[in-house]
């Protein structure tokens, strides 16, 4: 294997194994800081190795004992040595402890992340950071924030992990509904990463991270096979996974949902997700967050054309939804629908009142744009474009909008 075939695969395996190292080392060494940083050294180590080596037979395993190695080292230079070390040993002589209620060895350790100790936010950063493969940037895209932000919020959490002690144990089943919340919560932000990257530098749209936050999520409702916000954002997920072949054209482009050619979204994966809607709603129950958003999506998705969208349901779930989750993002994606119901000029008053929340947002001046368009105003939807281009990191939209802003001349 040539040295790019080498490149390629140690990128493919950091996708597809940091996670399971960092989780194994957590759980052995109990402490965030060793994890990771003796995941990364090993993942250093397998780019200066693997080149002239070849790659090992079992990736994953290799990098998961060099990995230890490198801990125990670690653990041997710092203070109190001989505890440290015999304690070290110890971990690493023990027979692999029972899997508790999660076999999972990366869901185990989201649940043990998502400890109700820390604040909501400080949950689904840390554990997007250690176990979703998400860098800083990315997890400050998705929260709206600042990167040195984000940074301090990581690095607070970790250190309260260490001065409480919060243990790495596995959770066990009395233990998960009061964690569900967060554990869904990084589930969606991780999907979300996927289905549209935030970064220039990855693939604009990640299937390894849409189809590990599916597989953890169908793992979450099999251990919770009666929570409704389980069901709905494995619906959700299910729903916009699957458009997702039909979401960037051939010349890289992002392909916007009235412009997508419906034959190419998966028929099975949307007779799942339509089936789970339709269970959730015969239950009676008020739904969630991701019920609501499923149910949107089971809209769209039961439109055999855009024009066929039923628009008014759209809104009135998106109503629904504004009652229940009040956020900026939610407000500006029922202004959309407003704008396909009523037109274009009651949904851009809606859009302009969200400047001040929404102003580092390129998905909002992506909205204005459009909106400007269709109303005529191709001056102010031009510096809209350009305002979106400069904050929109995926170069599949980027693509789009230049596309788009070009076409008004």
């Amino acid at each position: 294997m040539n040295g790019d075939g080498v490149r390629e695969v140690i990128i493919r395996t950091h996708h597809e194994e940091w996670a399971r190292v960092v989780a194994a080392l957590t759980r052995r060494f109990g402490d965030l800081d060793i994890a990771e940083e003796a995941a990364a050294e090993a993942f250093a180590t397998a780019v200066e190795r693997w080149p002239a080596d070849g790659v090992p037979p079992n990736p994953g395993a290799w990098l998961t004992t060099t990995a230890n190695r490198k801990a125990i080292d670690r653990i041997r230079r710092e203070s109190k040595r001989a505890d440290k070390q015999r304690e070290a040993q110890m971990s690493y002589d023990e027979p692999p402890r029972p899997a508790g209620a999660i076999e999972d060895e990366r869901l185990r350790l989201i649940f043990t992340c998502c400890h109700p100790a820390l604040a909501m936010e400080a949950r689904v950063a840390l554990t997007l950071r250690l176990l979703g493969g998400l860098t800083v940037p990315e997890i400050a895209r998705a929260f709206l924030v600042q990167e040195a932000t984000m940074g301090r919020r990581i690095t607070r959490a970790k250190a309260k992990i260490k001065a409480t002690r919060l243990p790495y144990r596995v959770p066990g089943a009395e233990d998960l509904p009061a964690r569900v919340t967060g554990v869904l919560a990084v589930l969606f932000l991780v999907f979300n990463e996927g289905y549209l990257a935030s970064g220039p530098d990855t693939d604009p749209v990640r299937r390894d991270l849409t189809a590990e936050a599916i597989r953890l999520t169908r793992m979450v409702r099999a251990l919770l096979p009666e929570d409704g916000e389980v069901a709905g954002l494995l619906a959700l997920m299910l729903l916009t996974e699957a458009r997702r072949t039909a979401r960037v054209s051939a010349s890289g482009e992002l392909v916007t949902l009235d412009e997508q050619y419906r034959d190419l979204w998966d028929a099975a994966l949307i007779a799942e997700g339509h089936r789970l809607v339709r269970d959730r709603l015969a239950s009676g129950v008020a739904p969630g967050r991701y019920q609501i958003l499923a149910a949107i999506n089971a809209v769209h998705t039961s439109a055999r054309d855009a024009r066929d969208t039923d628009w008014s349901q759209v809104v009135a779930l998106y109503d629904q939804l504004v009652r229940l989750h009040p956020t900026p993002i939610v407000a500006l994606n029922r202004a959309v629908a407003v704008g396909e119901l009523d037109g274009p000029e009651p949904a851009l008053a809606l859009v302009d009142r969200l400047r001040d929340q929404l102003a580092g947002y390129h998905a909002f001046h992506a909205t204005r744009a459009d909106l400007l368009r269709r109303l005529g105003r191709p001056q102010q939807a031009r510096a809209a474009y350009d305002e979106a281009i400069a904050l929109a990191g995926n170069t599949a939209e980027t693509a789009y909008l230049t596309r788009r802003r070009d076409q008004l001349g």
